[in-house]
């Protein structure tokens, strides 16, 4: 018997149309694959480029947002508070016509039509800064520094507003670098007069900030920030008329340039701290300096600005010396002329006494050698002024100084003042 497969056998035929046609699909997908690789290594997709030539579909919407940052700070908010009683100080003087040069003064006018004309030919010298502190009455007051208004014919004062009011000089202290001015009140009735704080109460690392007018009053009203670098730093120069100017001054990095001397520093409750005065820019040695100037504290600045308000100038006591270092002396003057003992290496030499002076009366003869006024010690002329200048005409001191080998300590009364010694002392460095 034969047994039949029930399993259908395929043609031959069939067999080959079908491996045929697997074939051509698996290369019909190959080939797929292959192209849509291509395309996306290529950054592109099979379906047609839509994008412009001339850039994204959003080209020319871009916005500003409309959120708001709340940027209120401690600077913001002590610069607001003292911002609007910060001037420029315009320094006006005569300026020497062209006809005076040539010779010609005949021609165009006589001396006195030009000094009847000089008000109209006061030109800008230079600028500074300054601070608006008291409006009392029909006067309100400025304080800045005396190298500001130096030479002066005439002085301008730029309120924040952008107009311009004359203003008079009312005094100077060259030795603390400080000036008053006055305007009218009436110039400035919108403006709320700064406040001065207590420097003496300033620690080193707290913030501070400097107003002025650096470079002039192209850039009047700049604010800058930075610290309190340190306190009681002795700054000692000369002016421009040879005076000695001597601060005890608060360092801050905060930028002060040019034109900002006479405006404020100003601590985070918008108190003025200190008016700002100089700053180092290079070292004796030409090393270029950064971040390193310097104000005259508050408590200094009040206490002459009331001395010039009242007399116009600051009365001092003198003791009625001429002086050289002890350390400036050479190694024979020492021991042959002050014979001081050679433990004694700092003091001030006295190498003149006027009569009638509260050093003469005292008994203090040439070759002395002061160590001390009062418990202050004193190593130079510069800290003798200084701690001498903390007292004040009527007072009574203890000045310790070493005649030779011998060390004393007298009382002298200061009777006399600076002032009234000046016609009579020739000799730089007198007191």
């Amino acid at each position: 018997m034969i047994r039949k497969d029930i399993t259908p056998t395929p043609k031959k035929s069939t067999g080959f149309f079908r491996r045929f046609g697997i074939s051509l699909l698996g290369g019909i997908l190959g080939a797929v694959l292959t192209i849509g690789i291509f395309y996306v290594a290529n950054g592109s997709l099979l379906s047609p480029n839509t994008q412009s030539t001339s850039g994204s579909p959003s080209a020319g919407n871009t916005t500003v947002s409309n959120m708001k940052v709340d940027v209120n700070s401690d600077v913001t908010d002590a610069a607001s508070k003292v911002q609007d009683a910060v001037v420029s100080v315009i320094n006006l003087q005569n300026q020497q016509s062209q006809s005076d040069i040539s010779g010609f003064s005949d021609i165009f006018g006589s001396s006195e039509e030009q000094s009847e004309s000089s008000d109209d030919q006061l030109e800008e010298a230079s600028e500074g800064s300054g601070v608006i502190y008291k409006v009392e009455g029909k006067t309100a007051y400025i304080v800045t520094n005396n190298h500001v208004v130096e030479s002066q014919d005439g002085l301008e004062v730029l309120l924040k507003d952008g107009s311009k009011v004359k203003a008079t000089l009312i005094g100077t202290d060259a030795y603390t670098d400080l000036a008053v001015l006055k305007v009218e009140s009436d110039k400035v009735a919108d403006i709320t007069a700064a406040t001065f704080g207590d420097s003496s109460n300033l620690k080193v690392g707290e913030p501070a900030i400097a107003l002025g007018s650096p470079l002039g009053s192209q850039y009047a009203n700049s604010v800058t920030s930075g610290i309190i670098s340190s306190l009681n730093r002795q700054v000692v120069n000369q002016n421009d008329d040879g005076q000695t100017v001597n601060i005890n001054a608060i360092q801050t990095d905060a930028a002060i340039n040019p034109g900002n001397s006479g405006g404020p520093l100003v601590n985070m409750a918008g108190q003025v701290v200190g008016i700002n005065s100089s700053k180092i820019v290079q070292t004796e040695s030409n090393v270029s300096v950064e971040g390193i100037g310097f104000a005259i504290p508050s408590n200094d600045v009040v206490n002459v600005i009331n001395q010039l308000e009242k007399d116009g100038k600051v009365i001092r006591p003198a003791l009625g010396i001429s002086m050289v270092n002890l350390s400036d002396l050479s190694t024979e003057q020492l021991s042959e002329i002050v014979k001081v003992p050679s433990s004694v290496t700092n003091g001030v030499v006295v190498a003149k006494v006027q009569s009638s002076t509260p050093a003469d009366q005292a008994g203090l003869k040439k070759y002395d050698v002061i160590t001390k006024i009062g418990d202050t010690e004193v190593a130079t002329g510069v800290e003798l002024q200084s701690a001498l200048y903390k007292y004040k005409v009527g007072d009574t001191i203890k000045i310790t100084y070493y005649r030779q080998d011998k060390k004393e300590t007298v009382s002298i009364k200061l009777s006399t003042d600076t002032t009234s010694l000046q016609s009579n002392t020739e000799q730089q460095g007198n007191n």
